[in-house]
Protein backbone atom coordinates (compact mmCIF):
# COMPACT_ATOMS: atom_id res chain seq x y z
CA UNK A 1 0.00 0.00 0.00
CA UNK A 2 1.28 3.48 -0.83
CA UNK A 3 2.36 5.49 2.16
CA UNK A 4 -0.51 7.96 2.02
CA UNK A 5 -1.72 9.72 5.18
CA UNK A 6 -5.25 8.36 4.75
CA UNK A 7 -4.43 4.74 5.60
CA UNK A 8 -4.20 2.93 8.93
CA UNK A 9 -3.22 -0.61 9.91
CA UNK A 10 -6.92 -1.50 9.77
CA UNK A 11 -7.08 -0.28 6.19
CA UNK A 12 -4.17 -2.56 5.32
CA UNK A 13 -6.08 -5.49 6.82
CA UNK A 14 -9.08 -4.64 4.66
CA UNK A 15 -6.87 -4.45 1.57
CA UNK A 16 -5.25 -7.79 2.36
CA UNK A 17 -8.65 -9.44 2.90
CA UNK A 18 -10.15 -8.17 -0.35
CA UNK A 19 -7.00 -8.80 -2.38
CA UNK A 20 -6.89 -12.41 -1.20
CA UNK A 21 -10.58 -12.85 -2.09
CA UNK A 22 -10.13 -11.25 -5.50
CA UNK A 23 -7.07 -13.35 -6.35
CA UNK A 24 -8.50 -16.66 -5.12
CA UNK A 25 -12.20 -16.37 -6.04
CA UNK A 26 -12.58 -13.77 -8.80
CA UNK A 27 -9.44 -14.09 -10.90
CA UNK A 28 -10.01 -17.76 -11.88
CA UNK A 29 -13.52 -17.04 -13.25
CA UNK A 30 -13.31 -13.42 -14.49
CA UNK A 31 -12.41 -14.29 -18.08
CA UNK A 32 -15.20 -16.83 -18.50
CA UNK A 33 -17.81 -14.60 -16.86
CA UNK A 34 -16.82 -11.79 -19.23
CA UNK A 35 -17.00 -14.03 -22.30
CA UNK A 36 -20.42 -15.36 -21.30
CA UNK A 37 -21.71 -12.00 -20.01
CA UNK A 38 -22.75 -13.93 -16.91
CA UNK A 39 -23.63 -12.33 -13.59
CA UNK A 40 -21.35 -13.64 -10.78
CA UNK A 41 -24.00 -14.85 -8.34
CA UNK A 42 -21.69 -17.21 -6.47
CA UNK A 43 -19.16 -14.47 -5.79
CA UNK A 44 -21.92 -12.02 -4.89
CA UNK A 45 -22.93 -14.43 -2.13
CA UNK A 46 -19.31 -14.59 -0.95
CA UNK A 47 -18.97 -10.80 -1.04
CA UNK A 48 -22.06 -10.56 1.13
CA UNK A 49 -20.65 -13.07 3.60
CA UNK A 50 -17.42 -11.05 3.82
CA UNK A 51 -19.38 -7.87 4.57
CA UNK A 52 -18.28 -6.19 1.34
CA UNK A 53 -21.82 -5.30 0.24
CA UNK A 54 -22.61 -3.43 3.45
CA UNK A 55 -19.15 -2.31 4.46
CA UNK A 56 -19.91 1.25 5.54
CA UNK A 57 -23.31 0.79 7.13
CA UNK A 58 -23.79 0.46 10.86
CA UNK A 59 -23.92 -2.91 12.57
CA UNK A 60 -27.44 -1.98 13.72
CA UNK A 61 -28.51 -1.82 10.06
CA UNK A 62 -26.77 -5.09 9.20
CA UNK A 63 -23.55 -3.56 7.92
CA UNK A 64 -19.90 -4.12 8.79
CA UNK A 65 -19.38 -0.70 10.38
CA UNK A 66 -16.27 0.19 8.35
CA UNK A 67 -15.31 3.71 7.37
CA UNK A 68 -15.67 5.16 3.87
CA UNK A 69 -11.99 4.84 3.02
CA UNK A 70 -12.26 1.10 3.70
CA UNK A 71 -15.10 0.96 1.19
CA UNK A 72 -13.01 2.74 -1.44
CA UNK A 73 -10.19 0.26 -0.81
CA UNK A 74 -12.68 -2.58 -1.38
CA UNK A 75 -13.81 -1.09 -4.69
CA UNK A 76 -10.21 -0.52 -5.83
CA UNK A 77 -9.04 -4.02 -4.95
CA UNK A 78 -11.98 -5.71 -6.65
CA UNK A 79 -11.36 -3.66 -9.81
CA UNK A 80 -7.68 -4.55 -9.78
CA UNK A 81 -8.78 -8.07 -10.78
CA UNK A 82 -12.21 -7.50 -12.38
CA UNK A 83 -14.20 -4.31 -12.86
CA UNK A 84 -17.54 -6.14 -13.19
CA UNK A 85 -17.32 -7.39 -9.62
CA UNK A 86 -16.25 -3.93 -8.49
CA UNK A 87 -19.16 -2.07 -10.10
CA UNK A 88 -21.52 -4.67 -8.66
CA UNK A 89 -20.29 -3.75 -5.18
CA UNK A 90 -20.05 -0.02 -5.90
CA UNK A 91 -23.44 0.47 -7.57
CA UNK A 92 -25.16 -1.62 -4.90
CA UNK A 93 -23.53 0.32 -2.05
CA UNK A 94 -23.29 3.91 -3.24
CA UNK A 95 -26.25 4.12 -5.59
CA UNK A 96 -28.66 1.47 -4.34
CA UNK A 97 -28.24 1.76 -0.57
CA UNK A 98 -26.67 5.09 0.39
CA UNK A 99 -29.70 7.25 -0.59
CA UNK A 100 -31.89 5.20 1.78
CA UNK A 101 -29.30 5.54 4.56
CA UNK A 102 -28.77 9.23 3.90
CA UNK A 103 -32.27 10.45 3.14
CA UNK A 104 -34.60 7.72 4.39
CA UNK A 105 -36.62 7.80 7.58
CA UNK A 106 -36.10 5.22 10.30
CA UNK A 107 -38.89 2.95 9.05
CA UNK A 108 -37.46 2.93 5.51
CA UNK A 109 -33.96 2.26 6.79
CA UNK A 110 -35.09 -0.62 9.00
CA UNK A 111 -37.17 -2.16 6.23
CA UNK A 112 -34.67 -2.02 3.36
CA UNK A 113 -31.08 -1.47 4.52
CA UNK A 114 -30.53 -4.79 6.37
CA UNK A 115 -31.57 -6.68 3.23
CA UNK A 116 -29.13 -4.65 1.14
CA UNK A 117 -26.28 -4.52 3.65
CA UNK A 118 -26.23 -8.29 4.04
CA UNK A 119 -26.37 -8.86 0.29
CA UNK A 120 -29.64 -10.73 0.68
CA UNK A 121 -30.93 -8.65 -2.24
CA UNK A 122 -29.22 -6.24 -4.59
CA UNK A 123 -30.06 -2.58 -5.06
CA UNK A 124 -29.85 -0.01 -7.84
CA UNK A 125 -30.41 3.64 -8.71
CA UNK A 126 -32.76 4.77 -11.48
CA UNK A 127 -31.84 8.21 -12.82
CA UNK A 128 -30.80 8.10 -16.50
CA UNK A 129 -33.60 8.22 -19.08
CA UNK A 130 -33.69 8.08 -22.90
CA UNK A 131 -33.93 11.88 -22.98
CA UNK A 132 -32.11 12.65 -19.72
CA UNK A 133 -28.50 11.51 -19.55
CA UNK A 134 -26.01 14.27 -18.82
CA UNK A 135 -29.05 16.56 -18.61
CA UNK A 136 -30.53 14.86 -15.55
CA UNK A 137 -32.87 17.81 -15.06
CA UNK A 138 -34.67 16.63 -18.19
CA UNK A 139 -36.36 13.81 -16.26
CA UNK A 140 -39.71 12.92 -17.81
CA UNK A 141 -40.78 9.99 -15.63
CA UNK A 142 -43.86 11.30 -13.86
CA UNK A 143 -45.41 10.41 -10.52
CA UNK A 144 -49.13 11.27 -10.37
CA UNK A 145 -50.51 11.84 -6.89
CA UNK A 146 -53.48 9.51 -6.34
CA UNK A 147 -54.15 10.30 -2.70
CA UNK A 148 -52.73 7.34 -0.80
CA UNK A 149 -50.19 6.44 -3.50
CA UNK A 150 -48.36 7.68 -6.59
CA UNK A 151 -48.86 6.24 -10.04
CA UNK A 152 -45.49 6.37 -11.81
CA UNK A 153 -44.89 6.04 -15.52
CA UNK A 154 -41.56 6.27 -17.28
CA UNK A 155 -38.36 4.47 -18.16
CA UNK A 156 -34.84 4.44 -16.76
CA UNK A 157 -32.02 3.19 -18.98
CA UNK A 158 -28.51 1.79 -18.46
CA UNK A 159 -29.41 0.87 -14.88
CA UNK A 160 -26.94 -1.37 -13.07
CA UNK A 161 -28.81 -4.29 -11.45
CA UNK A 162 -32.12 -3.41 -13.15
CA UNK A 163 -32.54 -7.13 -13.83
CA UNK A 164 -30.87 -8.89 -10.90
CA UNK A 165 -31.81 -6.31 -8.25
CA UNK A 166 -34.93 -6.05 -6.10
CA UNK A 167 -34.72 -2.63 -4.37
CA UNK A 168 -34.28 0.62 -6.29
CA UNK A 169 -34.19 4.34 -5.64
CA UNK A 170 -35.67 6.19 -8.63
CA UNK A 171 -36.47 9.78 -9.51
CA UNK A 172 -39.70 11.11 -10.99
CA UNK A 173 -41.39 14.46 -11.48
CA UNK A 174 -44.14 15.25 -9.03
CA UNK A 175 -44.87 18.66 -10.59
CA UNK A 176 -45.81 19.21 -14.24
CA UNK A 177 -44.52 22.78 -14.42
CA UNK A 178 -42.09 23.49 -11.59
CA UNK A 179 -40.78 27.00 -11.00
CA UNK A 180 -37.26 25.72 -11.68
CA UNK A 181 -36.44 23.16 -14.38
CA UNK A 182 -34.66 20.99 -11.83
CA UNK A 183 -37.41 21.44 -9.27
CA UNK A 184 -40.44 19.24 -8.74
CA UNK A 185 -38.38 16.02 -8.88
CA UNK A 186 -38.83 13.56 -6.03
CA UNK A 187 -37.19 10.29 -5.06
CA UNK A 188 -38.99 7.00 -4.48
CA UNK A 189 -38.15 3.49 -3.32
CA UNK A 190 -39.54 0.81 -5.65
CA UNK A 191 -39.14 -2.96 -5.63
CA UNK A 192 -39.41 -5.90 -8.02
CA UNK A 193 -38.45 -9.55 -8.27
CA UNK A 194 -35.01 -10.40 -9.60
CA UNK A 195 -34.98 -11.68 -13.17
CA UNK A 196 -32.59 -14.46 -12.08
CA UNK A 197 -34.88 -16.27 -9.63
CA UNK A 198 -33.45 -19.73 -10.29
CA UNK A 199 -29.84 -18.59 -9.91
CA UNK A 200 -30.65 -16.52 -6.82
CA UNK A 201 -32.43 -19.40 -5.15
CA UNK A 202 -29.56 -21.75 -6.01
CA UNK A 203 -26.96 -19.59 -4.23
CA UNK A 204 -29.27 -18.39 -1.46
CA UNK A 205 -29.04 -14.63 -2.11
CA UNK A 206 -30.62 -12.18 -4.53
CA UNK A 207 -34.27 -12.73 -3.72
CA UNK A 208 -36.50 -12.08 -0.72
CA UNK A 209 -39.99 -13.56 -1.17
CA UNK A 210 -41.24 -11.56 1.83
CA UNK A 211 -40.27 -8.20 0.33
CA UNK A 212 -43.43 -6.48 -0.88
CA UNK A 213 -42.96 -5.78 -4.58
CA UNK A 214 -44.14 -2.68 -6.45
CA UNK A 215 -46.77 -3.49 -9.09
CA UNK A 216 -45.81 -2.16 -12.51
CA UNK A 217 -42.01 -2.25 -12.12
CA UNK A 218 -40.21 -4.55 -14.57
CA UNK A 219 -36.81 -4.98 -16.21
CA UNK A 220 -36.07 -4.70 -19.92
CA UNK A 221 -33.64 -6.77 -21.96
CA UNK A 222 -30.07 -7.15 -20.78
CA UNK A 223 -27.65 -4.82 -22.54
CA UNK A 224 -24.87 -6.46 -24.57
CA UNK A 225 -22.00 -4.20 -23.51
CA UNK A 226 -18.41 -3.67 -24.61
CA UNK A 227 -17.15 -3.82 -21.02
CA UNK A 228 -18.38 -4.60 -17.51
CA UNK A 229 -19.92 -7.63 -19.20
CA UNK A 230 -20.41 -9.64 -16.02
CA UNK A 231 -22.37 -6.74 -14.56
CA UNK A 232 -26.13 -6.58 -15.12
CA UNK A 233 -27.31 -3.48 -17.04
CA UNK A 234 -30.88 -3.04 -18.31
CA UNK A 235 -33.80 -0.71 -18.70
CA UNK A 236 -36.02 -0.28 -15.64
CA UNK A 237 -39.62 0.17 -16.76
CA UNK A 238 -42.32 1.83 -14.65
CA UNK A 239 -45.74 1.28 -16.16
CA UNK A 240 -48.59 2.43 -13.92
CA UNK A 241 -46.32 1.56 -11.00
CA UNK A 242 -48.30 1.83 -7.75
CA UNK A 243 -45.98 3.36 -5.16
CA UNK A 244 -47.36 4.01 -1.65
CA UNK A 245 -46.78 7.41 -0.08
CA UNK A 246 -44.51 5.88 2.56
CA UNK A 247 -42.04 5.05 -0.22
CA UNK A 248 -41.30 8.68 -0.98
CA UNK A 249 -37.61 9.04 -0.10
CA UNK A 250 -36.66 12.31 1.55
CA UNK A 251 -38.52 15.58 1.18
CA UNK A 252 -40.83 15.75 -1.85
CA UNK A 253 -39.41 17.95 -4.59
CA UNK A 254 -35.83 17.58 -3.32
CA UNK A 255 -34.95 14.59 -5.49
CA UNK A 256 -32.64 16.54 -7.82
CA UNK A 257 -30.59 17.95 -4.95
CA UNK A 258 -30.41 14.58 -3.24
CA UNK A 259 -29.29 12.63 -6.28
CA UNK A 260 -26.55 15.20 -6.93
CA UNK A 261 -25.23 14.39 -3.46
CA UNK A 262 -25.44 10.69 -4.25
CA UNK A 263 -23.54 11.18 -7.50
CA UNK A 264 -20.77 13.08 -5.71
CA UNK A 265 -19.89 10.05 -3.62
CA UNK A 266 -20.60 7.74 -6.54
CA UNK A 267 -17.94 9.53 -8.56
CA UNK A 268 -15.35 8.75 -5.92
CA UNK A 269 -16.34 5.10 -6.28
CA UNK A 270 -15.94 5.22 -10.06
CA UNK A 271 -12.56 6.86 -9.54
CA UNK A 272 -11.63 3.90 -7.34
CA UNK A 273 -12.76 1.43 -10.01
CA UNK A 274 -10.59 3.23 -12.57
CA UNK A 275 -7.67 3.31 -10.13
CA UNK A 276 -7.92 -0.42 -9.46
CA UNK A 277 -8.19 -1.23 -13.16
CA UNK A 278 -5.13 0.86 -13.98
CA UNK A 279 -3.15 -0.74 -11.15
CA UNK A 280 -4.09 -4.21 -12.37
CA UNK A 281 -3.06 -3.31 -15.92
CA UNK A 282 0.30 -2.03 -14.68
CA UNK A 283 0.96 -5.19 -12.70
CA UNK A 284 0.07 -7.39 -15.68
CA UNK A 285 2.42 -5.31 -17.84
CA UNK A 286 5.27 -5.57 -15.36
CA UNK A 287 4.93 -9.35 -15.28
CA UNK A 288 4.64 -9.74 -19.05
CA UNK A 289 7.45 -7.39 -20.05
CA UNK A 290 9.80 -8.93 -17.48
CA UNK A 291 9.21 -12.38 -18.98
CA UNK A 292 8.72 -11.74 -22.71
CA UNK A 293 11.93 -11.71 -24.74
CA UNK A 294 12.66 -10.11 -28.11
CA UNK A 295 16.02 -9.54 -29.77
CA UNK A 296 17.59 -11.78 -27.13
CA UNK A 297 16.51 -9.75 -24.06
CA UNK A 298 13.40 -9.07 -22.03
CA UNK A 299 11.32 -6.26 -23.44
CA UNK A 300 11.35 -4.64 -19.99
CA UNK A 301 15.04 -3.91 -20.55
CA UNK A 302 14.24 -1.57 -23.46
CA UNK A 303 14.02 2.11 -22.67
CA UNK A 304 10.75 2.66 -24.53
CA UNK A 305 9.10 -0.06 -22.41
CA UNK A 306 10.49 1.43 -19.22
CA UNK A 307 9.21 4.88 -20.19
CA UNK A 308 5.70 3.47 -20.77
CA UNK A 309 5.73 1.68 -17.41
CA UNK A 310 7.04 4.80 -15.65
CA UNK A 311 4.29 6.95 -17.18
CA UNK A 312 1.64 4.44 -16.12
CA UNK A 313 2.95 4.26 -12.55
CA UNK A 314 3.20 8.04 -12.21
CA UNK A 315 -0.35 8.66 -13.42
CA UNK A 316 -1.70 5.87 -11.20
CA UNK A 317 -0.02 7.40 -8.16
CA UNK A 318 -1.46 10.81 -9.00
CA UNK A 319 -4.91 9.25 -9.39
CA UNK A 320 -4.52 7.47 -6.06
CA UNK A 321 -3.88 10.75 -4.27
CA UNK A 322 -6.91 12.39 -5.90
CA UNK A 323 -9.25 9.47 -5.17
CA UNK A 324 -8.29 9.04 -1.54
CA UNK A 325 -8.20 12.78 -0.90
CA UNK A 326 -11.81 12.99 -2.12
CA UNK A 327 -12.70 9.95 0.00
CA UNK A 328 -11.13 11.55 3.07
CA UNK A 329 -13.09 14.77 2.51
CA UNK A 330 -16.34 12.81 2.18
CA UNK A 331 -15.60 10.70 5.24
CA UNK A 332 -14.92 13.80 7.33
CA UNK A 333 -18.02 15.69 6.21
CA UNK A 334 -16.13 18.30 4.23
CA UNK A 335 -17.12 19.78 0.85
CA UNK A 336 -16.07 17.27 -1.79
CA UNK A 337 -18.03 17.94 -4.99
CA UNK A 338 -15.07 19.35 -6.92
CA UNK A 339 -12.59 16.89 -5.43
CA UNK A 340 -14.86 14.00 -6.44
CA UNK A 341 -15.16 15.36 -9.99
CA UNK A 342 -11.38 15.78 -10.23
CA UNK A 343 -10.78 12.27 -8.90
CA UNK A 344 -13.27 10.71 -11.29
CA UNK A 345 -12.07 12.72 -14.28
CA UNK A 346 -8.37 12.13 -13.83
CA UNK A 347 -8.54 8.50 -12.67
CA UNK A 348 -10.88 7.44 -15.48
CA UNK A 349 -8.80 9.06 -18.21
CA UNK A 350 -5.53 7.82 -16.68
CA UNK A 351 -7.07 4.35 -16.58
CA UNK A 352 -7.90 4.51 -20.28
CA UNK A 353 -4.32 5.51 -21.05
CA UNK A 354 -2.87 2.82 -18.77
CA UNK A 355 -4.96 -0.02 -20.14
CA UNK A 356 -4.29 1.03 -23.73
CA UNK A 357 -0.55 1.03 -23.01
CA UNK A 358 -0.89 -2.37 -21.35
CA UNK A 359 -2.41 -3.84 -24.51
CA UNK A 360 0.36 -2.25 -26.58
CA UNK A 361 3.07 -3.66 -24.31
CA UNK A 362 1.58 -7.13 -24.68
CA UNK A 363 1.77 -6.83 -28.46
CA UNK A 364 -0.37 -9.30 -30.37
CA UNK A 365 -1.13 -11.23 -27.19
CA UNK A 366 -2.68 -8.10 -25.74
CA UNK A 367 -5.36 -8.26 -28.40
CA UNK A 368 -6.43 -11.76 -27.37
CA UNK A 369 -8.42 -13.04 -24.40
CA UNK A 370 -5.43 -15.10 -23.29
CA UNK A 371 -4.32 -12.13 -21.20
CA UNK A 372 -6.66 -9.94 -19.11
CA UNK A 373 -5.45 -6.58 -20.44
CA UNK A 374 -7.87 -6.56 -23.39
CA UNK A 375 -10.76 -6.99 -20.95
CA UNK A 376 -9.28 -4.26 -18.76
CA UNK A 377 -9.14 -1.87 -21.72
CA UNK A 378 -12.78 -2.59 -22.60
CA UNK A 379 -13.79 -2.17 -18.95
CA UNK A 380 -11.88 1.11 -18.69
CA UNK A 381 -13.87 3.10 -21.24
CA UNK A 382 -17.17 3.26 -19.38
CA UNK A 383 -15.48 5.00 -16.43
CA UNK A 384 -15.24 8.07 -18.68
CA UNK A 385 -18.99 7.90 -19.33
CA UNK A 386 -20.92 6.59 -16.31
CA UNK A 387 -21.84 8.71 -13.27
CA UNK A 388 -21.25 11.84 -15.34
CA UNK A 389 -19.10 11.96 -18.47
CA UNK A 390 -15.62 13.48 -18.47
CA UNK A 391 -17.19 16.55 -20.06
CA UNK A 392 -19.65 16.90 -17.17
CA UNK A 393 -16.79 16.56 -14.66
CA UNK A 394 -14.96 19.39 -16.41
CA UNK A 395 -18.09 21.53 -16.17
CA UNK A 396 -18.39 20.82 -12.44
CA UNK A 397 -14.74 21.74 -11.89
CA UNK A 398 -14.90 24.85 -14.06
CA UNK A 399 -18.04 26.15 -12.34
CA UNK A 400 -16.27 25.90 -9.01
CA UNK A 401 -13.21 27.70 -10.37
CA UNK A 402 -15.35 30.51 -11.82
CA UNK A 403 -17.92 30.88 -9.04
CA UNK A 404 -16.37 34.14 -7.77
CA UNK A 405 -16.17 35.67 -11.23
CA UNK A 406 -18.86 37.19 -13.40
CA UNK A 407 -19.14 34.88 -16.39
CA UNK A 408 -21.83 35.73 -18.96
Amino acid sequence: MSELPYFTAEHQQVRDLVRDFAESEIKPVARELDLQSKFPWENVRKMGELGLLGSTWSVELGGAGMDYISYIIIVEELARVDASHSITCSAHTTLGTSPIVQFGNEEQQQRYVPLLASGKVLGGFGLTEPGAGSDAGGTETFAEDKGDHFLINGSKIFITHAGVGEIFVITARTERKPAKRTGGISSFIVTKDTTDLAEAEAVGVGHDPDLVKTPGVTAGKKEDKMGWRASDTRELVLEDAVVPKENVLGEPGKGFINFLKTLDSGRIGVGAIALGLAQGALEESLKYTSDRKQFGRTIASFQNTQFALADMATEIEAARHLVYHAAWLYQNGKPHTTAAAMAKLYASEACMRATTKAVQLHGGYGYTTEYPVERMMRDAKVNEIGEGTSEIQRLVIARDLLKDYAVA
